[in-house]
């Protein structure tokens, strides 16, 4: 490569790690300032994709976001009717790049809750009931979505409006989430559904109750990583425990 070009390529380069860092959203800044609450720390790389309705957006503190993300409360730029917590963030979260969260009445993630890239949320959708109207214009309810903290929203997951998410859940990278995922749960597919639980006392055991992977605390991981043995995994129990759980009627319609 010609020297010129090599230069020009580093100069290129470094006035855009610079537009980078500089254009960051901040505490401090202008754009940091329009928002509900932006805590301290935090930080939302730039460029951005879209964002309006900062002054319903509400982040916490030490939380990162990714490029090129989508973070939207009503319906355009201009809505003035704006609830007042439509967006709220926690503390430590982290956000993949191109990540999209509309909201128009509440999305509310909990602390420490990290996602992958390219995962879209909303809390409404659009209705398709009248035949002679486009579905583009058919606006349909809000139903508000909760994601819990301590979960991890794997890459590329669709959380539907109404999704309720507990604490410590993981969701399978390309999963539709729709409906209420209980605490220390993984799910996926779709739609989305439990693949494994956290069984109290015995370990985090299959849907089909065939499969069992012990819990261990950060401590014992540890512990192993340092060479320590792995301790023995507890013995496969003789009921599901979820088993007496009720089952939906023969017929009825899932959400």
């Amino acid at each position: 490569m010609p020297w010129s070009r090599r230069l020009l390529n580093r100069a290129v380069l470094a006035a855009s790690r610079w537009v980078e860092r500089h254009g960051a959203i901040q505490p401090g800044t202008d754009l940091a300032d329009a928002f509900g609450t932006f805590g301290a720390g935090s930080f939302v790389a730039h460029p951005t994709a879209t964002l309006y309705g900062a002054r319903s957006i509400h982040i916490g503190e030490d939380t990162l976001i990714g490029k090129h993300c989508s973070l939207l409360v009503g319906y355009a730029p201009d809505d003035v009717d704006l609830p007042e917590r439509g967006l709220v963030i926690g503390d430590r979260c982290v956000i993949g790049a191109r990540n999209v969260f509309t909201a128009h009445e509440s999305i509310e993630i909990g602390d420490d809750v990290w996602f992958g890239q390219n995962v879209f949320i909303s809390d409404a959708s659009h209705g398709y009931q009248d035949p002679e109207t486009p579905i583009g214009v058919q606006l349909g309810r809000h139903q508000s979505v909760v994601v819990g903290s301590g979960s991890w929203i794997g890459h590329g997951a669709i959380l539907l409006p109404g999704t309720k998410i507990g604490r410590n859940v993981v969701v399978a990278a390309g999963s539709v989430v729709r409906g209420t995922i209980e605490d220390h749960a993984v799910v996926a597919g779709v739609p989305a559904k439990p693949v494994r639980r956290l069984v109290p006392g015995v370990g985090w055991l299959s849907a089909t109750g065939t499969d069992l992977r012990p819990a261990w605390t950060t401590e014992q991981v540890a512990a192993m990583l340092a060479g320590a043995p792995e301790p023995p995994a507890p013995p496969l129990p003789v009921r599901l425990p979820w088993d007496d759980e009720p089952q939906p009627a023969t017929g009825s319609v899932q959400p």
